[in-house]
């Protein structure tokens, strides 16, 4: 190359440097002059729209590019001609523009223009073909990511949702168990029953109310100790061995007994159900428990009660026995006496014997008084009159170091019951309280009308109801649970050897019973005695009216008397006495014998029988034959029962009765008393 050549000055030169820079541009270029005349071009512009080389040279017209296109279909369908002539309009016009041809092929071009000074045009062709792609590729996934953010969004939404109603749900679900637990708390706290849980370390893990009030605790208090420590070491020695035998897997049932204070036995049945875990060992046991101290309780005065009655039976019987024996022994030492009234030698032996057998007498009525088959008269009685009277005769009789009180009655009270056996065991209570109390104390007497129902009458055995409730209560030295049990047996004492007969008590139950009431003792060891005795009340006084009689004037004649009476000896004692007191008498060993006689013997006006006879025809079927049969007859009945039920058998009308043991002048009385058999 020479000088010439490297001279920049050089136009061919420029224009070959020039052009070498242009080919080397990715973008086709074209310039065009004011007479649409290309100027200048580079190898990009014919690459890019397939031009052949031939059409590019300096002068030639845009017109024959646009023609060249038209031809090929570039354009679209359409006139060549018309094509060709739109295009040249648009370029005569010199305007910036800028329009993006899709070419056949799929191949996309930017076609930019812009005008030139003194006219023409500059026009840079760029491929964005791949641009292009990348956007649609963009915009594609641009709209797949939108599609699967909507899509996302609305499983995120949907999710949301039940995520929502699952919280809702679970919120019901929760305030539903909040619920249960509450009614299931409620439930087990209320329930009659003694609930609990301990694990395998004999630690409590659950209990109901009642399970921790049975024992004195809270619930917050039993949760986390052990059972020691829970129920106290007494109950606890008591039923290890059977906690031992659940946590070994052996369901076992069984009963204890706890002291309350104030020395209070309480009793509970308890059932202890092991619990499994996954490994097939014992995890724990449930407990269930039942307060059982009213079973208890209830069992033992069933048993007292069945024990009493059944000592009641015996006492009666050998009341029977022994006042017929006191009749024959008072009935002979009597006749022995009026006989020999003036010798002193058998006054010596005679008299001391009366008296005892006259104190045996009085003994047996206190047995039956226990036994229930005392004469009663009842009738409206003044409960603040007869406190008042026994007042009395306590102050007198009680030494100076007891000091007795009373409660005032400010309102009428009346029991109906006997008066004169009312006050009998109000002294013999006063009495029981002044041997408790050997160095004094205080003894207090009250009356009240009370209301029993249905939770206390069976402290009193008696039937639900108004009664007045008269209480003797003493600061001596009290009695244990075992004595209380028996303290109403007869001839049971705790006194010393000759101190007392132990009727004193047992002839106040006896008298409760019979009246329709009952007792009730309240009592510990150094704590003194509380004695209740609860006997039906009355609204007013009103006098027992006395069995209707016929009296009987004493004649100078006395009627036949049949005596009916099995044992012999009695019968003969009695006999002797009415023929003493001027009665003719003819005798019978039984009622059938005495039915006959008064068949054959119409004689007789006076018909006196025992009441127990041997048989099958007791003194009273006797009685009521003879009603039917002789109705002239007068009978007296005999009994060593002396049951009030005997003469108030036939609606109050009945034969009179005459206890046994009687005197002679003592049978005189009951036959000049002596009424109609009907």
């Amino acid at each position: 190359m020479n000088a010439a050549e490297l001279d920049p000055h050089n136009e061919h030169h420029r224009h070959e440097l020039l052009q070498a820079g242009l080919d080397l541009l990715d973008q086709g270029l074209t310039v065009i002059d004011a007479n649409l005349r290309i100027v200048a071009w580079n190898k990009a512009f014919l690459r890019l729209l397939d031009f052949p080389e031939h059409m590019a040279f300096v002068g030639a017209t845009f017109e024959s590019f646009m023609r060249y296109n038209a031809e090929r279909g570039e354009y679209g369908p359409g006139d060549v001609e018309a094509l060709v002539a739109e295009r040249m309009r648009l370029a005569r016009a010199f305007q910036p523009h800028y329009t993006e041809r899709d070419r056949p092929g799929g191949q996309v071009l930017a076609v930019r223009g812009e005008p030139l000074p003194h006219s023409g045009f500059v026009t840079l062709y760029t491929d964005i073909t791949a641009s292009r792609r990348f956007e649609k590729l963009i915009q594609q996934q641009h709209a797949e990511l939108e599609s699967r953010v909507a899509e996302r969004t609305n499983e995120l939404q949907a999710t949301n949702q039940r995520l929502t109603e699952a919280d809702a749900a679970n919120q019901r679900i929760t305030e539903a168990l909040r619920l249960s637990e509450e009614r299931q708390r409620l439930i087990t706290d209320t329930v009659p029953a003694l609930i609990g849980y301990f694990d395998h370390e004999q630690i409590y893990r659950y209990v109901n109310k009642g399970y921790a009030d049975w024992f004195g605790h809270t619930k917050e208090e039993v949760l986390g100790r052990s059972i020691r420590d829970a129920v106290g070491d007494e109950v606890y020695a008591d039923i290890s061995r059977h906690v031992v035998k659940a946590l070994q897997g052996e369901r076992v049932s069984y009963e204890y007994a706890m002291r309350r204070p104030g020395g209070r036995v309480a009793y509970a049945r308890s059932e202890l159900v092991p619990e499994l875990g996954a490994d097939g060992r014992v995890a724990g046991c449930f407990v269930l428990s039942v307060n059982i101290t009213d079973l208890k309780n209830a069992q033992a005065a069933l048993v007292h009660a069945q024990k009493m009655e059944a000592v009641g039976q015996l006492t009666g019987g050998l009341a029977h026995d022994f006042n017929n024996l006191l009749t024959v022994v008072i009935g002979n030492l009597v006749t022995l006496q009026e006989r020999h009234p003036d010798d002193p030698d058998i006054s010596e032996y005679v008299v001391p014997a009366l008296k005892a057998s006259r104190r045996g007498a009085a003994l047996i009525k206190r047995l039956l008084a226990f036994a229930r088959k005392q004469p009663l008269t009842p009738h409206a009685v003044d409960m603040a009159e007869l406190v008042a009277e026994t007042m009395v005769l306590l102050k007198r009789t009680l030494p100076a170091n007891i000091t007795v009180t009373t409660t005032p009655i400010t309102t009428p009270l009346y029991a109906m019951t006997d008066a004169q056996q009312l006050e009998n065991a109000l002294l013999n209570l006063a009495l029981n309280a002044r041997d408790a109390m050997p160095d004094g104390g205080h003894l207090t007497i009250e009356a009240a009308q009370v209301q029993l129902g249905e939770a206390q009458v069976a402290d009193f055995d008696v039937a639900p109801g108004c009664y007045v409730a008269l209480s003797v209560s003493d600061t001596g030295t009290g009695m244990d649970a075992a004595t209380q049990a028996r303290a109403s047996e007869p001839f049971f004492t705790t006194k010393r050897f000759g101190s007392g007969s132990g009727l004193g008590l047992s002839m106040v139950y006896g008298f409760a019973k019979q009246s329709g009431g009952g007792i009730r003792i309240q009592s510990a060891l150094g704590e003194g005695c509380v004695v209740t005795l609860v006997l039906p009340c009355t609204g007013r006084e009103f006098d027992a009216e006395p069995l209707a009689g016929v009296p009987v004037r004493p004649t100078a004649e006395r009627p036949l008397v049949l005596l009916v009476e099995d044992d012999p000896d009695v019968r003969r004692v009695i006999r002797l006495q009415l023929v003493g007191l001027g009665y003719p008498v003819i005798e019978a060993e039984n009622s059938t014998d005495a039915l006959l006689i008064l068949a054959s013997v119409p004689a007789v006006g006076i018909l006196i029988s025992d009441v127990v006879m041997p048989g099958g025809i007791d003194g009273r079927a006797l009685c009521r034959q003879v009603r039917q049969s002789a109705p002239n007859v007068r009978a007296l009945l005999m009994s060593g029962y002396a049951d009030s039920g005997v003469a108030l058998s036939d609606g109050g009308d009945g034969p009179a009765l005459l206890k046994k043991p009687f005197s002679a002048a003592e049978l005189q009385h009951a036959l000049d008393e002596l009424g109609g058999c009907a």
